[in-house]
């Protein structure tokens, strides 16, 4: 039961298992969203190139008819009229066209972000197992799929009846109506169901997004083994343990410097060393180094000691003996006599008693 119970997914994924999946393309998508975004695109587009689309279509149509009568009839001429229309054709669908790549991009990019990868393209031997594949049509996820489907053509057919069925009556007058009237009416009706569809979509598919994401999360959940494999993997990762270092470095680096203002005073090395050195009489039994660096450090040390007013004192043996000490280390016993003349040299610049 224990060992059971340790690979139950029960502990939420971690940023590597996340990136992991979208790696694989294994992102909540939802294609409710999908088919909301492009529909209710297309109705709200329609609403505006509607007129023109018909009106440009209307006078393409005209121009054919009236030259029905004086086209000669060649392979030549069949040619030049088919890509005549063509591209009269293309023009018009154009709009619509560029609609569908528009809506369909952004509607993917704020769902799951910029991502480009070819992993779900990859072939995949298990996917041409037959018994596999005939497993999937029986699976939760496909019986899941059918009954969302149902569920709305269901929605959608009993809101398209109810609008239709409201206008019955208002239909029944349609008979002596003159047919632009006719077809007014009817593009109306036609319309209101289009934009109830719309908005009955964009309901079910932010549901739908909801649940993919809650999907995904629940699958990307690991067990407590995972993560302690994941995290061993991690902490072996050569530039992972370097970026760590590099920033325990950096950490430690500037420490060190907030004690260089603290500081009594620096021993330097004229050339490429810098010691700094603090001693409080009651507190510490003998002085102490707080910081020390070599070349662009050591510069660094005495830029700030400079600008806090600490002392420079030059003495090269005694700064690069020091220098051989860890920081937080008190100052060796053989090096007691030279570093306090030089702290009682330093008190004397400042008028206060060794």
């Amino acid at each position: 039961m224990a060992e059971d119970s340790q690979q139950e997914k029960t502990e939420q994924a971690t940023d590597k298992r996340r990136e992991d999946f979208r790696k694989k393309g294994q992102v909540a998508q939802s294609r409710e969203i999908h088919t909301a975004a492009l529909m209710t695109s297309f109705l709200l587009l329609w609403t505006f190139y509607g007129p023109t689309f018909w009106e440009n279509l209307q006078g393409l149509l005209g121009g054919l008819l009236a030259q029905t009568g004086t086209f000669e009839v060649t392979p030549l001429s069949v040619q030049n009229l088919f890509l005549f229309i063509l591209g009269k054709l293309g023009l018009l669908l154009a709009p619509l066209l560029l609609l569908v790549l528009v809506v369909g991009f952004f509607s993917t990019f704020f769902q799951v972000g910029w991502l480009f990868t070819t992993k779900p393209l990859e072939p995949e031997l298990g996917k041409l197992n037959p018994i596999k594949g005939a497993a999937k049509f029986f699976s939760k996820r496909s019986m899941l799929e059918i009954v969302k489907s149902l569920v709305k053509v269901a929605v959608i057919g009993f809101v398209a009846f109810k609008t239709v069925a409201g206008e019955f009556e208002q239909g029944l007058y349609l008979i002596d109506m003159p047919p632009v009237s006719t077809i007014s009416y009817l593009a109306g009706v036609a319309f209101s169901v289009l934009a109830k569809t719309c908005g009955i979509l964009i309901l079910l598919g932010i549901i739908d997004l909801l649940f993919v994401r809650w999907e995904l999360e629940e699958k990307m959940k690991m067990t407590k083994q995972e993560q302690k494999e994941e995290f061993k993997e991690s902490e072996g990762d050569p530039h992972l343990k370097g970026k760590i270092r590099q920033i325990q470095m950096e950490q430690a680096r500037r420490r060190m410097m907030e004690e260089v203002p603290k500081a009594d005073v620096i021993i330097t090395n004229p050339t490429h060393l810098s010691v700094a050195i603090s001693y409080r009489r009651g507190e510490m039994d003998a002085p102490q180094i707080v910081a020390k660096g070599a070349d662009a450090v050591a510069m660094r040390i005495r830029e700030i000691a400079k600008e806090h007013n600490v002392p420079l004192v030059e003495n090269v043996p005694v700064a690069r003996a020091l220098f051989k000490v860890d920081i937080g280390e008190q100052v060796p016993e053989d090096l007691f006599k030279a570093v306090a003349e030089i702290l009682a040299y330093v008190y004397s610049l400042k008028g206060k008693k060794s």
